[in-house]
């Protein structure tokens, strides 16, 4: 979410704590063991084979039928992360095993929608919607807001070229089978949708050219970088706050994201890394704006945390706190090694 931030997350002094009968009736488990939960569990979708068909100065043309709109592309600077090793177990501290690898390829996707002005589409609306659509892609541009902008045609226009970062996800935490990523922007592409999460006319966020739009982005960068599905989540799903440690500082696709129609899992019910592995919480805000789906990710991220708090004798609040330091510790041993290598470049 870039152009209107309206859905940021106040504190509210609690957090929600749901009764394991609930557990019971959303997840279908008392308990689920720990491997059942972990994202390496739930197999891997392999995208198709897409290549570039075609190049000309003003698009390109993929195998798969998607055409980028690659005038105007604007560059950031250069995208270079450092690949943080996942814990094996709640003993296991990721900064013992520095110093840390770095990577320049894109290691996932973050979906967005611009939550900006959206007139009705149809076809007496063509002029405001291209007015419109004109509008939000100088916007960012200008600020350098994501990788690729998909218009209310299904048009795809190439915001930020592809090996540079983009100002799209902030605060945010992420992890796969095998590495944690902190501030997404270095790390993973971002693609929005000129959209609104939760439409006041109450009609469904992205239309069907937008949707046909994603599926072809998200499969010729999924097989161009090797991205794995799991690595394609929402803004909602890895967005934090580091200073309430709340998850979802932006709330854009907390819910009704067509991962099944991309080609993806369900994704939403990944339990949330940032709780599982730096104990962030949520609030009723975040709660009531999402949906069953990621209630669920929310529901097993806690019981999976409860289980680990068990396993080391811990109280569980303790042991929040104990994975809140982590974090903020490799938050500042990120910034000094990032720091360091460009002292030495």
């Amino acid at each position: 979410m870039v152009l209107f931030l309206g859905f940021a997350l106040v504190t509210l002094g609690w957090t929600l704590s749901p009764p394991v009968g609930r557990f019971r009736e959303l997840t279908g488990a008392t308990a689920p063991p720990l491997e059942v939960l972990r994202p390496e569990a739930r197999g891997v979708l392999r995208p198709p084979e897409v290549w570039l068909v075609e190049t000309k100065t003003s698009y390109e043309i993929y195998s798969n039928g998607l055409r980028i709109e690659t005038h105007g592309a604007v560059h950031e600077a250069p995208r270079k992360y450092f690949l943080i090793p996942k814990p094996e177990s709640p003993d296991d501290n990721p900064m013992s095993h520095l110093p840390w690898r770095t990577e320049t390829a894109p290691a996932g996707i973050v979906y967005h929608t611009t939550e900006s002005h959206i007139a009705p589409f149809r076809s007496t609306e063509t002029q405001t919607l291209q007015r419109l659509a004109q509008g939000v892609l100088s916007y960012v541009r200008q600020a350098r807001s994501y990788h690729y902008l998909i218009d209310r045609f299904g048009r795809v226009h190439r915001v930020v070229d592809e090996k540079s970062i983009a100002h799209h996800s902030g605060w945010s935490v992420w992890a796969d089978a095998r590495h944690i990523y902190l501030n997404l922007n270095d790390s993973f592409l971002g693609v929005a949708f000129e959209a609104q999460t939760t439409p006041q006319d109450g009609s469904e966020s992205i239309n069907p050219a937008q949707v046909r739009a994603g599926q072809m982005i998200t499969e010729m960068l999924r097989s161009k970088y090797q991205i794995p599905a799991e690595n394609c989540v929402t803004h909602a799903q890895v967005s934090v706050n580091p200073d309430n440690f709340l998850v979802g500082a932006h709330t854009d696709w907390a819910q009704r994201f067509p991962f099944a129609a991309f080609g993806l899992p369900d994704n939403y019910s990944i339990p949330l890394p940032s709780i599982t592995l730096f104990g962030f919480q949520y609030d009723n805000l975040y709660w009531r704006m999402s949906e069953a789906s990621l209630w669920k990710s929310l529901l097993w991220a806690n019981e999976q945390l409860r289980q680990s708090a068990a396993q080391r004798g811990v109280r569980l609040p303790a042991y929040r706190a104990i994975l809140n330091r982590r974090y903020l510790e490799l938050l500042e041993v990120s910034r000094k090694q990032k720091t360091e290598e460009g002292n030495q470049r």
